[in-house]
């Protein structure tokens, strides 16, 4: 067995660990059997026993039949997904013709997990007609596909990447199985990734991690996939929700999962009543919040309580709150007024409550003292101070308060305000903590950058300080509103700040900036003006420089504003459209003008690049740069590699009187542009002594020659592509900037280093969209004499080609490299019509792993290459007289290379069986009467080894029909 292989490394043992968890392996063609045939979802002998027993006198034997046959009939699409979703939870019924009813049907027993039945089975193959898919590892509870694996070698570098493009394909080719399956994971052994279903962006794929074990394979299998961790994650942690009229679907990430899981039992606790959860911005803290809630609603311990959830305005409006019935709730009270909360708290009202603090202006104390009422609150360190907080409190006096915020507490803080609220009852002040370092290493959160715009362009130092740094107000301001009236007393430092004259040389370097460094990395951009006015007179300046299509004023309204500012007022439609075209990155608007609306709770994860020219500190601050601090995926697969802030007040000049915290929750925030610059140019260092000191004479044959010998080890491979994609990111972020002209030309080798090893010796990846968007534009435009070779030639096929190659000055060790390519680019053309060439492809691959693993030397590596094109052309040459089909003539090849004596009457024989049974694929029926024929003509043929040479034509007719 190969170390780290995929096979014996990571898909045997982790089905040998779930079956040690309690789940039942099924060997391939048993689970087949159950399904009856490769089109079956469910194992319907299974199911029909365990749904009957599940629900006694409601569901028989003709109405278990039937709900297999409405499950495998949802919706392909998220929409049934949903319903599947529901169908676990015993949300759907079935009528019950007896009682003249419906009736709730339960699918699982989630309070007695031993009461399910769970089974695991591998290669598991499905078809829906047109597409085939084979899943590695599936995972049944009581019959229905619940969770799906793709398993990858631990030695393949891109083999997470891989395992998700596979999902993507199968939700794409295979979506009615996709439609029941909740939950996928992704591992190479190292890592145990998981996600849901129909949510495959990878900002969404989280590393499985469980702080109570350790981290190796076996017990990161173990814990996630143990029966009871599996049902808790399907019935308390994937939500469905829409937002902007878009059905979507999360999983929680372990963090929430622990924060939860302490939320309740916090409130169970009859000493401690009090509870604060720090969850970095950006990290999920809305989805934990409404977790918990309904969690706390269907403990029976907790005796029908009242949850009462404050939000501030911006997430009330972003529809999530106001419709929590999507997401599971039966009953959920939005507060309207004052009067109307006063009313449903003295009334006793159970179930969900959701209000703003505001509505609790003037409360009367002791509305309500039961114990069983929980109160959630968000943006904890802003909503609860003063007088507010007091009437909270006083009228709900025996609740247990659990406060949330996405900022670490200031300095100022401490032993106060928030910390004395919420955390008085943990050591450390937090009852969980999730920072900014734990969310950039998670890959939750990307990192921060920043810079300065020129001393020019930037407010008065000692007007800034006196007016807003210094003020002892101004520190730990928590709130937009809050840091408004803050301004609105700065009247030198506004008038700064709107000076007609700063507003125009900022629009034009914004304008400069944006199209030099942000748009050719596909991304979009923030304005952040001090004030409305401000915000109008940005638009007006930016309109000089761009298409006035490229952006937009997002502000909020006011009933006497005068006609300057009314003319940038929005519907709600409109708003509406602007925020839903801006997260799509080919719709404009490119950059949205904004000075509070949309600074908080508004995530685009397009969004790459601040423009600060508002006065902001703390936790304003951090609220509003976490705008951009979202992972991003384009549709090539390239990820955004941080988040930038260009500060034009000047703010970052003093990070640490800028950001008021403890300096370990703030480590790592946001970094200097220079500190990038240091680490490019000690990369660039280490990159010439390394890489580059391979290439330093000779022509672009023999460096391309010296780069494919050097590189043959996977582990030196591995550790340059990380070394390149590492560097190729830093150089997206500092690019076109004058810093890098001294290293252009060595970066360009080294690019053209990596585009030639990816193009040898990872077969199938396109280099092209491996790279980075300015690193790939840098190539195509950047030439020079001596470069390396960082391309392989592609030959035609042909009877000169040998020749060709006998004459031609290359080295041995490119030539075999371009043999390879051009067999890969001829069987990847040509295989539908010429299924032959599938048998020609995968012995070229074998002899390229053999090569590469130095079992060939390069002279028997191009031997046997040459031997493989006289072949080619030995086959084309027989195609070319034989009257046979394609699929005839690629038995008969298999046939006559194997010694098959009347290879080609057999071959015809074996066809015309896939023809006479054209279904073989998808009707079991079908599938048996081909395998007799093909049994019947290899054991005619002489064959002995029957099974496993049919076995092999199947493959092949497979492979070309899916």
């Amino acid at each position: 067995m190969k170390i780290g292989s995929e096979r014996g490394a990571v898909q045997n043992p982790l089905i040998r660990y779930a079956t040690e968890m309690g789940w039942h392996y099924l060997v391939p063609e048993e689970a087949e059997r159950l399904r009856r045939g490769e089109t079956g979802l469910i194992l319907r002998d299974i199911f029909i026993n365990q749904v009957q027993r599940l629900n006694p006198g409601v569901v028989d034997h003709l109405r278990a039949e039937e709900l297999i046959k409405r499950i495998e009939r949802i919706s392909p699409t998220i929409e049934g997904n949903l319903a599947a979703w529901e169908y676990l939870m015993g949300l759907k019924t079935i009528y019950v013709a007896e009682e003249k009813r419906e009736r709730n049907v339960r699918l699982i027993d989630f309070k007695n997990w031993e009461a399910n039945t769970f089974h695991v089975t591998d290669e598991f193959r499905y078809t829906n007609g047109t597409h085939s898919i084979r899943a590695d590892v599936v995972f049944l509870i009581n019959g229905v596909p619940m969770l799906i694996v793709e398993t990858k070698s631990a030695t393949k570098l891109e083999g997470i990447a891989e395992a998700l493009d596979q999902l993507r394909r199968y939700h794409r080719e295979g979506p009615e199985l996709m439609a029941l399956l909740q939950l996928f994971t992704l591992t190479h052994l190292i890592h145990f990734y998981y996600g849901a279903t129909w949510n495959l962006s990878r900002k969404n794929l989280f590393n499985w991690r469980d702080e109570s074990a350790g981290q190796d394979f076996e017990t990161l299998v173990k814990t996630f996939i143990h029966p009871q961790r599996i049902l808790r994650v399907l019935s308390d942690y994937i939500l469905f929700t829409r937002k902007d009229d878009e059905l979507t679907k999360v999983v929680l990430r372990p963090h929430q999962m622990r924060a939860v899981a302490r939320i309740l039992k916090r409130a169970a606790d009859k000493e401690k009543r009090r509870g604060l959860i720090w969850h970095t911005q950006g990290s999920g803290k809305t989805f934990t919040m409404i977790t918990a809630a309904k969690k706390l609603i269907e403990e029976p311990l907790f005796e029908n309580p009242t949850v009462l959830m404050l939000v501030d305005r911006n997430e009330l409006e972003t529809q999530l709150f106001g419709n929590l019935a999507a997401c599971g709730f039966s009953s959920v009270e939005v507060a309207r007024s004052k009067r109307h909360l006063r009313e449903l708290l003295s009334s006793d009202r159970r179930g969900l409550i959701v209000s703003m603090i505001h509505k609790f202006e003037g409360m009367p104390a002791n509305i309500n003292p039961r114990h069983n009422i929980f109160v959630l609150v968000d943006e904890a360190h802003r909503t609860t101070g003063g007088d507010l907080g007091n009437y909270l409190m006083g009228a709900l006096p025996n609740a247990t308060y659990i406060g949330f915020t996405g900022t670490p507490i200031d300095k100022t803080a401490h032993g106060k305000g928030t910390f004395k609220i919420f955390g008085i009852d943990d050591p450390k002040g937090y009852l969980d903590k999730y920072s900014i370092a734990e969310s950039i290493a998670d890959g939750t959160t990307v990192p921060l950058h920043y810079t300065l715009a020129p001393n020019e362009l930037r407010v008065d130092r000692e007007t800034l300080e006196e007016e807003f740094l210094n003020l002892m107000e101004a520190e730990g301001v928590s709130d937009v509103e809050e840091l408004n009236k803050i301004l609105d007393k700065a009247v030198t430092l506004k008038n700064m700040l709107k000076n007609r004259e700063r507003v125009e040389r900022i629009a034009e370097y914004v304008a400069n900036h944006y199209r030099e460094f942000v748009e050719p990395m596909g991304y979009k951009a923030f304005l952040v003006a001090v004030d409305r006015e401000a915000c109008t007179l940005y638009k007006e300046a930016l309109d000089r420089y761009l298409p006035p299509e490229y952006s937009e004023v997002v502000i909020s309204k006011a009933h006497n504003d005068p006609p300057e500012l009314a003319r940038y007022h929005l519907s709600d439609e409109k708003e509406k459209r602007i925020r839903k075209s801006f997260r799509k990155p080919d719709e404009l608007p490119k950059i949205l003008i904004v000075t509070e609306k949309l600074l908080t709770g508004y995530d685009a994860p397009v969004l790459y690049c601040m423009y600060l020219d508002k006065p902001m500190r703390d936790h304003v601050l951090l609220q509003a740069i976490a705008r951009v601090n979202r992972p991003y995926e384009d549709e090539n697969g390239r990820q955004k590699p941080a988040g930038f802030v260009l500060d034009f007040v000047g703010i970052f000049e003093k990070l640490e009187k800028a950001l008021e915290f403890d300096s370990q929750d703030v480590e790592g925030t946001i970094q200097d542009l220079d500190l990038l610059k240091e680490h490019f140019a000690q990369m660039m260092a280490d990159a010439r002594k390394e890489f580059l000191s391979l290439i330093t004479d000779g022509s672009p044959d023999k460096a391309a020659e010296k780069v494919l010998e050097h590189f043959r080890d996977q582990e030196k491979r591995h550790d340059f592509y990380r070394f390149f994609k590492e560097l190729a990111n830093i150089y997206e972020i500092l690019s076109p900037d004058s810093f890098l002209r001294e290293y252009l030309g060595d970066y360009d080798q080294l690019a053209r280093m990596y585009r030639l090893l990816r193009s040898a010796y990872e077969p199938g990846v396109s280099v092209e969209r491996e790279l980075t968007r300015k690193t790939a534009r840098l190539v195509q435009e950047h030439t020079q004499s001596g470069t390396i070779k960082d391309t392989l030639d592609i030959y035609e096929i042909n009877e000169e080609l040998l020749e060709k190659i006998s004459q031609s000055n290359e080295n041995e060790t490119v030539k075999v490299f371009n043999i390879l390519k051009s067999i890969e680019h001829a069987v990847a053309k040509n295989v539908h019509h010429v299924p032959y060439l599938i048998t020609i492809g995968e012995r070229a691959e074998q002899i390229a792993r053999a090569y590469q693993e130095r079992q060939l030397t390069t002279q028997e590596a191009l031997r046997q290459l040459e031997e493989l094109i006289r072949e080619y052309n030995e086959a084309e040459k027989a195609r070319a007289e034989k009257n046979l089909s394609p699929d005839a003539f690629a038995v008969f090849w298999l046939l006559k290379r194997e010694g098959v004596r009347e290879a080609e009457r057999a071959a015809e024989q074996m066809a015309d069986a896939f023809t006479r049974y054209p279904h073989w694929q998808t009707s079991d029926a079908q599938n048996r009467e081909v395998r007799k024929e093909l049994y019947k003509t290899l054991l005619a043929a002489g064959v002995k080894e029957i099974k496993i040479l049919a076995e092999r034509i199947l493959a092949v007719i497979r492979r070309v029909k899916s």
